[in-house]
């Protein structure tokens, strides 16, 4: 109850101030102040899995066919703009560990974009610490998050959430709301059972994209709905910042916000590179190459006045990388340590 009342006072003061993703700002703000003081709370992983589906067709009810084929006709430059990412939290984890600000490869994994919860299953996998890693992961989120819905927030003059009076239940069909009901929970639960990593939202994700390209499917998702989605994805990331876990990385504190907002600033190099040879808004690029969560990020772009479509298909070829290539490449940067006369 009081993780509730909390999370509906800032989230209702963050949307009153037009932030974007307020919902999910609001729940994960309150989340970490309830788990800094040891109270231990867990959002259920049915309930996760659920709001990973439904953010998986939000991204797909952007994800419009034209767009696509405005992404795969200037393919170089949305991949130059992805590995570039990648290969900064490569390099800023490999310098990290050869510090040994953290021990063995936690560095590495820890910042490794996107994909959190994936790659803190698989760092565990190769000798890291995961508590370290989930630190860093989760931290990067919340930074990310944050900043980002600041910048949205302050650039926007004419925010996408302030038209009018929300109409929490509005539903323009309720036969689509029913088959977009039954892809989000349907495929994200098939995909948990098969372990897919992170299939609980790719797998809605995908399926919707390619079912609305057929025309076979309009999705549907009413804003209660969307704020469910928002505040259960809000209180996952919080309550995985616990006292302990904040104490045990509090001297090495400053170097890692150093190293994330490092990797910040290589989003925002390849943003600009974005706006000055694709054309995109500044707004637009800036949150399509913010090496944040895939999910966070997708609620600001929808609540806020860009081309969600686009970041949306920026994020998502992201986090596609990830998954494929991250641990490939944290592996081979780990496996330098071991073997100095390598050059990663």
């Amino acid at each position: 109850m009081v993780l509730l009342l909390i999370s509906a006072s800032l989230s209702a003061g963050l949307t009153a101030l037009h932030f974007p993703a307020g919902i999910l700002l609001g729940c994960m703000v309150a989340a970490i102040l309830l788990a800094s003081q040891e109270i231990r709370l867990e959002v259920p992983t049915s309930l996760f899995v659920l709001a990973q589906g439904v953010l998986g067709c939000l991204m797909a009810r952007s994800l419009q066919p034209s767009l696509l084929a405005k992404v795969a006709s200037n393919w170089p430059l949305f991949l130059g703009a992805t590995m570039a990412v990648i290969a900064a939290s490569a390099g800023l984890g490999w310098t990290l560990m050869r510090r040994q600000v953290f021990p063995g490869t936690t560095a590495v994994w820890g910042l490794a974009p996107g994909a959190a919860s994936a790659m803190v299953l698989m760092a565990g996998e190769y000798g890291a610490d995961v508590r370290l890693v989930a630190f860093m992961q989760y931290l990067r989120v919340v930074v990310v998050t944050a900043l980002a819905s600041l910048v949205a927030r302050l650039w926007s003059t004419h925010p996408a959430s302030t038209s009018g009076e929300v109409l929490w239940f509005a539903v323009r069909s309720a036969p689509d709301l029913g088959a977009t009901l039954l892809l989000a929970f349907g495929a994200a639960s098939v995909a948990r059972w098969l372990h897919i990593p992170a299939g609980a939202m790719m797998a809605p994700l995908f399926l919707g994209t390619a079912l609305q390209g057929m025309g076979s499917l309009s999705i549907e998702l009413p804003p209660a709905l969307l704020a469910t989605a928002y505040a259960v994805i809000g209180w996952t990331i919080g309550l995985r910042f616990t006292r302990g876990i904040l104490h045990h990385a509090l001297r090495a504190l400053p170097q890692v916000l150093g190293a994330i907002f490092a990797l910040i600033g290589v989003g925002l190099l390849a943003a600009f590179v974005l706006t000055q040879v694709g054309g995109i808004e500044p707004l637009t690029a800036y949150l399509a190459t913010s090496p944040g969560g895939a999910d966070s990020v997708a609620v600001i772009a929808a609540t806020s006045a860009v081309d969600a479509g686009f970041v949306m298909a920026m994020q998502v070829a992201r986090f596609v990388t990830v998954l494929v290539f991250g641990p490939r490449v944290s592996r081979f940067v780990a496996l330098g340590r071991k073997h100095p006369g390598h050059v990663p």
